[in-house]
């Protein structure tokens, strides 16, 4: 039998009810005043559940990983939000719970603990075309942090998870190491220096404050080896981190940024035109971020985080911002925050014959080459060209290392007769040949030079469009092209004299390429609109007796 189908409009098959009801029946709040009694998810706990078990319509008995929609996912939320519990009890029903893909119910269908083992007493109920889980015959499973004090938030959670309640009976073997599992199974807290340990086939991973995780602490390493295990046996994992510094490449930034559309990632967010240094917004901040953690169930004292807060902002906003306002800062320098470009997003259709500007910049062999394009009413986009439509971006990996130039000049040759380009802003090192023959086949009015490095011009161009975007009462939209919201975040003002700025990258390996594209587009239409260039000019008639 296949699934129900929907039952009102979104809805999406899951196992995440299931597991979330067994997390409710088995595990239990493993310290405080509370220690024993029922753990109880929130419902943003319960929202991630469903979509980090969420089945694609099509799943078919006997699948593990790919019954999935998501391959793997990242919570990431702020310090004291309750990321270790809630990752202890993940691991709890991974280990002995029903997290796997079984079949779809006929309708008479229950899931009995008795049958499993345990003796709680515990049945649930399956409905007609609701999908049915079951547990992992041998899992192995891993908490994965960058130190061992580290993997200690989770592990310490764990135990006494086990421990004080139903699961005592089911999984008596509980060591300060490694945990034992019934049929051969085991959970071990792994560091990057149990290298015997992180080649093994895993069937779940906890990856415990990704944000911390670099290439230099040799984690990015560690993330991409469990990933590779976790492929060999149809498993998962799931990420859990504060906001991180976007100058460090972590894990968590790499996994945030990524293109894929198999990761779920839940990141909670507050409006990002409140100002973390004034008192009032950064209350309204924190109710935000803590959520349910905070509310009137909750256990997180909202007056006890401000005090922390407030004392850190003496000598880190940027730190303090990040584990407790769950925003992405890499601190002073930053030209423009990407939660602030992000506002301006919105998906519209631009239509051929469209009168548009274009902004250009060229790389060749290791940053990345790019066209964006804004129509003179204020919205900006990656215009796609060629049979696949493929966005007109370019990243020399992708092209055997070097940037394909014949490509990017059909792709310009596309826009030109596509819409009606009126000037066109290029930055030409690395493409003098190329911006010359552009602006001999295409006109010197429509295809302008225009260097980044003349440091008064490039500061006042990215301060137009700094303000465009931060303005309240702007008309300016994107159209949230993900790459370009990277590059933007990656930008950091360098200074210059006379109290200017131009763009620098916030670290070797974080482009800004499509940020410094879309600073040229902006000003080649300021520009347009300033003389005149906005109106298509009067048709000419010739009247003859």
């Amino acid at each position: 039998m296949p699934w129900r189908g929907a039952e009102y409009p979104g809805e999406f098959p899951s196992l995440g009810w299931l597991v979330g009801e067994w997390i409710e029946q088995h595990c239990v709040i493993p310290d405080g005043d509370r220690a024993g009694e029922a753990y109880r998810l929130t419902n943003e706990m319960q929202v991630f559940l469903v979509h980090h078990y969420r089945l694609k319509v099509e799943a078919r008995p006997g699948q593990r990983a790919p019954a999935f929609a998501h391959r793997r996912s990242q919570l990431v939320r702020p310090q004291k939000w309750g990321k270790g519990p809630f990752s202890a009890s993940l691991i709890c029903a991974e280990a002995v719970g029903p997290v796997l893909f079984d079949d779809w119910a006929e309708g008479s269908e229950v899931y009995d603990c008795a049958d499993h083992g345990c003796g709680c007493g515990w049945v649930y109920e399956y409905e007609p075309g609701e999908p049915m889980g079951r547990a992992w015959p041998t899992p192995l499973i891993q908490i994965a942090a960058n130190s061992e004090d580290q993997t200690a938030n989770v592990y310490a959670a764990l135990q006494p998870m086990i421990e004080l309640g139903p699961l005592a009976d089911l999984i008596p073997d509980t060591g300060d190491t490694r945990i034992n599992l019934p049929g051969g199974g085991r959970i071990d807290p792994v560091t990057s220096r149990a290298r015997t340990r992180l080649g093994q086939r895993v069937t779940f991973v906890v990856q415990d404050e990704t944000g911390l995780w670099t290439v230099a602490s040799g984690m990015v390493a560690v993330a991409e080896t469990q990933r590779r295990g976790l492929a060999g046996m149809g498993g998962r994992s799931v990420e859990t981190t504060n906001a991180w510094d976007p100058s460090e490449d972590s894990v968590a930034q790499r996994t945030a940024e990524s293109r894929v559309r198999d990761i779920y990632r839940d990141h909670r967010l507050a409006d990002p035109h409140l100002k973390y240094k004034l008192k009032a917004d950064r209350r309204k901040i924190h109710r935000a971020v803590y959520g349910d953690s905070a509310g009137r169930k909750g256990w997180v004292d909202l007056d006890a985080i401000e005090g922390e807060a407030a004392e850190l902002i003496e000598k880190d906003l940027a730190q303090a911002e990040r584990f407790f306002g769950n925003r992405v800062t890499a601190g002073t320098g930053t030209w423009l925050e990407r939660p602030l470009w992000d506002t301006r997003a919105e998906v519209r259709e631009v239509p051929d014959g469209a009168r548009i500007v274009l902004g250009f910049d060229g790389s060749d062999i290791d940053d990345w080459t790019g066209i964006r394009a804004e129509t003179l009413d204020g919205y900006q986009f990656t215009p796609t060209f060629g049979p696949d439509q493929l966005p007109t971006i370019w990243d020399p990996a992708d092209y055997g290392g070097q940037v394909p130039r014949l490509d990017v000049d059909a792709a310009l040759d596309e826009l030109m007769k596509r819409y009606t380009v009126v000037r066109m802003y290029a930055d030409p090192p690395y493409w003098e040949t190329e911006v010359d023959t552009w602006a001999d086949r295409y006109g010197e009015k429509r295809v302008v030079r225009w260097y980044v490095w003349r440091v008064a011009q490039m500061h006042a161009a990215c301060e137009r469009l700094l303000t465009d975007v931060t303005k309240k009462d702007s008309t300016f939209r994107h159209d949230g092209c993900e790459t370009t919201g990277s590059h933007v975040a990656n930008a950091r003002k360098a200074a210059r004299p006379s109290g200017r700025y131009i763009l620098r990258k916030a670290s070797v390996h974080q482009k800004i390429d499509l940020g410094v594209v879309s600073v040229l587009a902006h000003e080649a239409a300021g520009d347009a609109i300033k003389a005149g260039e906005a109106t298509p000019p009067p048709t000419s008639y010739v009247y003859t007796a």
